[in-house]
């Protein structure tokens, strides 16, 4: 079932709230990570628990609790809710305020732990691939909010998402300020071309993923190379295979991108692999 603990008590659905002074809400002034769970397990929780605390850190929030008790916060929450395939939401606000700006009438962080299910594509889709386009709308300059941060300001990335959306296509990619290419709407890119795995660096505005992390460390095993470097479009045009990851997607193809049709036009044998890889990996825990 559904579970949420916040601030050390639990709630459900219908009975967890939060005050409409909390800075979270009046400015997305907070951070979060989202964790999946696999057959009982959280994957790679410690990893997501230290981005989080990392993620704080950058923007100058005191979460009130040690890593390792957040640690065991999330696990208790999973416990309770009973699902042994979930997804979890782990988000810190600033907490609550009054109506200005000045974090420093926050005298508290809010901790919230978030417990359900969610399901982004049905199986036939990672068959398929997804249809994509490139959004006009650019992610935030690295120097204006670090994309290192996981804060709870999605407002760009949700703007992209909507022109998707108009467009009818199931995703879209997204540019750095430069027009390098940068990330979907949440997850990472890959672009696969002769056995070797393209990525943008985490330094050229994009948010270092756990799950991006996890295909990078299974890449050798695969016989694969990887390079983290600049892509542009033209680059992923004419790419054999393109792929995202992502802890919610996991490891799904695009198979068509600007009315271009990628590779053979379905999901590719790399890809394939990789995800077959990848799955293996989260039911063993991570």
């Amino acid at each position: 079932m559904t579970t949420v603990w916040i601030d050390g008590k639990f709630y459900d659905r219908e009975t967890a709230v939060v005050s409409v002074f909390d800075h979270g809400l009046l400015y997305g002034d907070g951070v979060f990570e989202g964790i999946r769970v696999y057959a009982g397990r959280v994957f790679r929780l410690e990893q997501h628990v230290r981005r989080l605390y990392h993620s704080a850190k950058a923007i100058w929030l005191d979460i009130p609790m040690p890593q390792t008790e957040m640690v065991d916060a999330v696990r208790a929450a999973v416990a309770r809710s009973g699902l042994a395939e979930a997804y979890v939401r782990l988000v810190v606000t600033r907490g609550v305020g009054d109506l200005g700006l000045d974090p420093r009438k926050c005298p508290r962080a809010s901790v919230i732990c978030i417990v359900d299910k969610l399901t982004l594509w049905s199986p036939e889709r990672y068959q398929q691939g997804l249809t994509c386009l490139t959004s006009p709308t650019p992610i935030n300059h690295r120097e204006s909010l670090s994309p290192r941060v996981k804060s709870l300001n999605y407002l760009s990335h949700i703007l992209a998402k909507i022109e998707g959306i108009v467009a009818g296509v199931d995703e879209v990619l997204m540019l750095d300020p430069t027009g390098f290419v940068a990330e979907a709407s949440g997850m990472n890119l890959f672009t696969v071309v002769d056995r070797t795995l393209r990525t943008p660096p985490s330094y050229a505005g994009i948010l270092k993923g756990v799950t991006r992390d996890a295909v990078i460390e299974l890449a050798p095993a695969a016989g694969l190379t990887v390079e983290q470097t600049p892509l542009n479009r033209y680059d992923l045009y004419t790419a054999d295979e393109l792929f995202l990851t992502g802890t919610a997607a996991e490891v799904v193809a695009i198979t068509t991108l600007d009315g271009r049709v990628i590779g053979s036009g379905v999901a590719g044998p790399v890809t394939l692999d990789i995800t077959r890889r990848f799955r293996e990996l989260a039911q063993r825990g991570g």
